[in-house]
């Protein structure tokens, strides 16, 4: 017995002694030649992500390439070699960012733990008391009895001041279902007029309608907020809360990760923090379009988005529709740049770090396609079906090519191209 625990033992050894010596010389030959190491993984990288913008099952796939690079990083100590940190910045730090949301406690994407940012933000994301009346839980659980909320909301109005007024409105999703149902499209949105010198911030509201007739009740309530800076940016924050349907007739509301349902990275869909309203079609009333009107408004008046502390959106680098006409011109062929479907490439005009924020990986494919295919954006081109389909196809064809003669602006930038 005593022998062969310590065959056992010297085989242990002698394998973890020729891992280390793998490591060792792999690392030595790496730190000797980084620039091949980088470009190999950066395509490698490029390529898994656009896998997975275009296909949901290529996660672990993906989860793989990201987690393999960033152990290399780790194991050769790359992030403490100062030469290699001069020439990849960009990718060092955007490989740190994307690692974040593979952590078991950040599912959300930030720098610190879920738990952490939950508490830390608890203020900012509250669902507001008079929300949480239980009559009006139980009409806003269904659609036949919608009306009935809304009723009182038009009560609280009546005695609220003119700048505390509630903007209301029920409508059906474009393209996002809620997080416990995929293909539940209805919604009420409530937003809370906040006040930043009193250190309120804006909230918008959101219930999930169960459909008429449906008998499994929709349960998530949304709240992004947005708390507006003196310096003219603004700090957006998130909670998803889900509500129990208790068989006495009452109704619990609490937070939906604190319930062990997990969450999500807010930022993959939320690239400009709280989102445009862009309603199917005919789901509005008429008696509510301005509403929808005046919410759009105010998202426009936010200024430069943050998310505080947790998250410095800037690693995630430049976004879509950031190349040149020029370039456009080399890749898509000559006269190419003076086209109607060039000019409206245009993205970046608003979705730009000092505004709305970049539409940068990782990103969600259903809200992208669904704005540019939908004619939501950009604003002021009317493009007909076929236009906006070559559009798109443009645009993400742009910032993901992986070609050596003229990569796209993801590859570009993780290469130090675009410094």
């Amino acid at each position: 017995m005593l022998m062969r625990l310590r065959i056992s033992l010297t085989i242990f050894f002698l394998l973890l002694a020729g891992r280390t010596t793998y490591a060792s010389t792999f690392c030595a030959r790496l730190k000797l030649q980084p620039d091949a190491w980088v470009a190999a993984r950066v395509n490698a990288l490029v390529l898994a992500a656009h896998t997975l913008f275009n296909n949901d099952n290529a996660s672990d796939a993906y989860k793989r390439t990201v987690n393999g690079i960033a152990t290399t990083l780790r194991q050769c100590k790359l992030t403490e070699d100062q030469s290699f940190i001069s020439h990849y910045r960009e990718f060092i730090e955007y490989i740190e960012a994307l690692s974040l949301d593979q952590q078991p406690d950040h599912e959300l994407g930030f720098i610190v733990p879920d738990k952490q940012y939950f508490e830390e933000t608890r203020q900012y994301v509250q669902i507001p008391e008079f929300l949480l009346d239980p009559n009006f839980l139980r009409a806003v659980s269904r659609y036949e009895t919608l009306d009935q909320a809304k009723s009182y909301l038009r009560q609280l109005n009546s005695k609220r001041e003119s700048n505390e007024q509630l903007i209301f409105f029920s409508y059906k999703s474009r393209h996002l279902g809620t997080p416990d149902n995929d293909d539940s499209y209805r919604r009420l949105l409530i937003v809370v007029p906040g006040n930043s010198q009193k250190g309120i911030p804006e909230k918008w509201v959101q219930f999930g309608i169960t459909d008429p007739g449906a008998r499994v009740h929709i349960r998530n309530v949304s709240v992004v907020s947005a708390m507006l800076n003196p310096d003219g940016t603004n700090n957006t924050y998130f909670k998803d809360f889900y509500r129990t349907y208790m068989r006495d007739g009452s109704i619990r509301i609490k937070g939906r990760w604190e319930l062990g349902y997990g969450d999500d990275n807010c930022v993959l869909c939320h690239k400009s923090g709280i989102l445009p309203i862009f309603p199917v079609d005919g789901s509005v009333s008429s008696g509510e379009q301005q509403e929808v009107a005046e919410v759009n408004q105010r998202f426009l008046s936010y200024g430069t988005l943050r998310f505080d502390k947790y998250l410095d959106a800037s690693r995630f680098g430049p976004g879509l529709a950031t190349a040149s006409l020029a370039d456009r011109g080399g890749r898509f062929g000559a006269g190419f740049d003076e086209t109607v479907v060039a000019h409206a490439m245009n993205c970046a005009a608003c979705h730009k770090p000092d505004r709305l924020g970049s539409l940068n990986w990782p990103m969600d494919k259903t809200i992208i396609n669904s704005f540019i295919t939908g004619g939501q954006m950009p604003r002021g081109y009317t493009l007909k079906d076929k236009g906006r389909s070559a559009l798109y196809e443009k645009l993400i064809q742009e910032y993901f090519a992986t070609d050596n003669a003229r990569p796209g602006i993801l590859k570009s930038w993780l290469l130090g191209q675009l410094r």
